[in-house]
C-alpha cells in the first residue's frame, strides 16, 4: 500500500515519443501560419498595403518637403515592397497567436506551479515587443531623421528609395523588438539556474558595454538611434534582475510534506 505522504511527480508517465513531439510541432507551425495568413488577409483589406506604407513613412515624411515623395528605384519595388510591409504587419498582428502556439507546445512538459507564470511571461514578452516597435516608430525614427537631416546640404534633395527605407526600418523594428526581451531572457536564465541574481549584478558593467556594442552594430551610424537602443537595454537589464528575484521565489515548487509525523 502506497504511502499517502510520499510526494509524486505530476509529470510521471506523461512522456511522449519523439515522433509525436515532431507531429505536435508541425501542427503548431501550421496553426501559426494559418493565423499569419488570416492577419495578412485582414490587413490587405484594411488599411491595405498602401495604408501601411503611408503609416511607416510618417517619420521620414515629416522631415521632407511637403510635396516630396519616396521613390521606387527598383523595377519590382512597387510590388515587392508593399508585400514585405504587409507580411511584417501581419507577423506583428499575429504575434500573440504565435506566442500561444509556443505555449501550447511546451505546456505539457511544465509543472502546475510553472504553468501559472508561463502565460504572464508570454504576454509580457509580446507587450515588450510591441513597446519596442512603437518606440522606434514614434520616437527613434523622428529623432534619427531629424539628426540626419541637419547634415544634408541645401543643394541636395533628400528623396530616399522606398525599398532601402523599408529595409532599414524593418531591421530597426526587429532589433528593438528583440532588445526589449532582455527582462524575459534574464528571468529565464535565472529560472533555469544558468546564472544567479548575484552574478547578473556582477555582470552589470560588462552588460552596459555589451549594450552599446550591440547598438553600434545593429543601428544606423548615428548617435541618436544608438543611444535609443543602448539606454533602454540597460534599464531593462535592471528590470530583469529585479523581476528574476521575484519570479524565482514565486514559481518555486511547493514544499514537499514531511513523511515523518510527531
Amino acid at each position: 500500500m502506497s504511502d499517502p505522504n510520499k510526494s509524486t511527480d505530476e509529470l510521471a508517465g506523461t512522456e511522449q515519443p519523439f515522433v509525436q513531439h515532431l507531429v505536435e510541432l508541425r501542427d503548431r507551425l501550421m496553426y501559426g501560419m494559418a493565423g499569419l495568413a488570416v492577419c495578412m488577409a485582414i490587413l490587405a483589406i484594411w488599411p491595405g498595403p498602401s495604408g501601411l506604407i503611408d503609416l511607416i513613412a510618417v517619420p521620414i515624411r515629416a522631415h521632407m518637403p511637403p510635396d516630396a515623395k519616396l521613390i521606387a528605384v527598383g523595377v519590382f519595388s512597387p510590388f515587392f515592397v508593399p508585400l514585405k510591409v504587409l507580411a511584417m504587419g501581419a507577423l506583428l498582428m499575429s504575434l500573440p497567436w504565435w506566442m500561444y502556439q509556443i505555449w501550447a507546445f511546451v505546456a505539457p512538459g511544465l509543472y502546475s506551479h510553472e504553468k501559472r507564470f508561463a502565460v504572464p511571461l508570454i504576454v509580457l514578452g509580446s507587450l515588450l515587443a510591441y513597446v519596442g516597435i512603437a518606440f522606434v516608430q514614434f520616437f527613434v525614427l523622428d529623432k534619427m531623421f531629424g539628426f540626419i537631416q541637419q547634415f544634408t546640404p541645401k543643394s541636395v534633395a533628400a528623396t530616399p528609395d522606398i525599398a532601402s527605407y523599408v529595409e532599414a526600418i524593418l531591421s530597426l523594428y526587429l532589433a528593438f523588438g528583440l532588445a526589449f526581451q532582455v527582462p524575459i531572457v534574464v528571468v529565464l536564465l535565472v529560472k533555469m539556474s544558468l546564472v544567479s541574481v548575484q552574478q547578473l549584478k556582477d555582470f552589470r558593467g560588462y552588460f552596459i558595454v555589451l549594450a552599446f556594442v550591440v547598438a553600434a552594430v545593429v543601428t544606423p551610424p548615428d548617435v541618436i538611434s544608438q543611444l535609443a537602443l543602448a539606454v533602454p537595454m540597460c534599464l531593462l537589464y535592471e528590470l530583469g534582475i529585479w523581476g528574476a528575484r521575484w519570479f524565482v521565489q514565486a514559481t518555486a515548487a511547493p514544499a514537499t510534506e514531511d513523511s515523518a509525523t510527531n
